[in-house]
């Protein structure tokens, strides 16, 4: 069944490349079709991948080979929510060793440019406490890290 709602994400002419990666390292990920352009056309051959079908933890995705027009930026991002520092540490050290690039308070890039937010729900649930002596803790705590550090969030929590 087709999804009503998909993500399409614009390539360089490596959203195989891209898809294949997410599949291989997201649970939940797959590749799910493979479509090339059926004659030549102005900045491709015929057989050329024109788009990537998959999915990233469910989310179903369309990679769109579009050529250089337009690169990802941070106005979108794939969140994460981890459940252990060996998790965040994975997907983290998966995107920033596979050519990516670390940022702060959980923000990394992948090769391609998209934007991810390894985000341990520990965190996002700290920062959104009723207890907003807890939250203020953890979101200054948060500020100072590129990959998050849960010791040090549990830490800020405690006070």
């Amino acid at each position: 069944m087709t999804a009503k709602n998909t993500v399409c994400l614009w390539y360089d002419n490596d959203a195989e490349e891209a898809a294949n990666f997410y599949a291989r390292t997201f649970p939940d990920s797959r590749v799910t079709a493979v479509h090339r352009a059926p004659a030549d056309y102005p900045s491709g051959k015929a057989g050329d991948v024109i788009t990537v079908e998959f999915s990233v933890m469910g989310v179903p995705c369309i990679g769109l080979n579009g050529g250089k027009a337009f690169s990802h930026n941070e106005a979108f991002s794939f969140q994460v929510a981890t459940d252990s520092q060996a998790e965040t540490d994975r997907y983290w050290d998966a995107i920033v060793g596979n050519g990516g690039s670390e940022s702060v308070c959980g923000w990394c890039k992948d090769k391609w440019g998209l934007s991810w937010q390894i985000s341990p729900r520990i965190l996002t649930e700290a920062v959104a406490s009723p207890d907003r002596t807890v939250a203020k803790r953890a979101f200054e705590a948060m500020l100072q890290m590129g990959r998050i550090d849960i010791a040090a969030i549990e830490k800020a929590i405690k006070g």
